[in-house]
């Protein structure tokens, strides 16, 4: 069965974006492509803190993150050649958007005093970028369980050629853009 969000983008989004944006071609439309969830960690400044990172993300994502590991040592950082320094997951297809409905509606709305998500964080390229301050906002974490706050990047690819269509894009799909 195909996800919610598909089914929409199908139905609805590509009608209106053919619409206003006089595309000729289907494969002009753009699309998401896939999402990457990234959390950095200092794992140097409290011991287990990668191991309560991969497990929050892997809860948020449903898929199990990779690992990143620095690759060059830098001495005013405190940081090593291989030492790990966060977690990420890339979405694609089915999963991509069952993680961005819930993004939408369930998850960006618990944010306190949410006014909408600034529209200025596009990359020029068509690609969306934004962090969250920590990962309580997501009803896939028990707030009992957690021992500390940590925030991630959530960077949203698109096929958008340039910010006007992918944020057409985006604002149809549902993300919540403050005016």
């Amino acid at each position: 069965m195909k996800p919610r969000l598909y089914t929409k983008y199908v139905s609805e989004v590509v009608p209106a974006l053919k619409e206003k944006r006089g595309y000729t071609n289907v494969h002009q439309i753009p699309r998401i492509e896939k999402i990457v969830v990234n959390m950095g960690v200092n794992s140097s400044a409290e011991k287990g803190s990668l191991e309560e990172a991969v497990k929050d993300l892997s809860a948020i994502t449903g898929r199990k993150p990779v690992i990143s590991k620095s690759k060059k040592s830098v001495a005013s950082f405190k940081l090593r050649e291989g030492q790990p320094i966060g977690c990420r997951v890339t979405l694609r297809r089915e999963a991509m958007y069952e993680f961005f409905d819930r993004l939408v509606t369930a998850s960006l709305p618990r944010i306190r005093d949410f006014r909408g998500i600034s529209p200025r964080q596009f990359d020029g390229r068509g690609s969306f970028s934004m962090g969250l301050p920590d990962q309580t906002i997501f009803p896939e974490i028990e707030l009992d369980k957690i021992k500390r706050q940590q925030g991630m990047d959530i960077t949203i690819v698109t096929s958008a050629k340039n910010n006007e269509e992918a944020y057409d894009l985006l604002k149809l799909m549902g993300m919540p853009f403050a005016k």
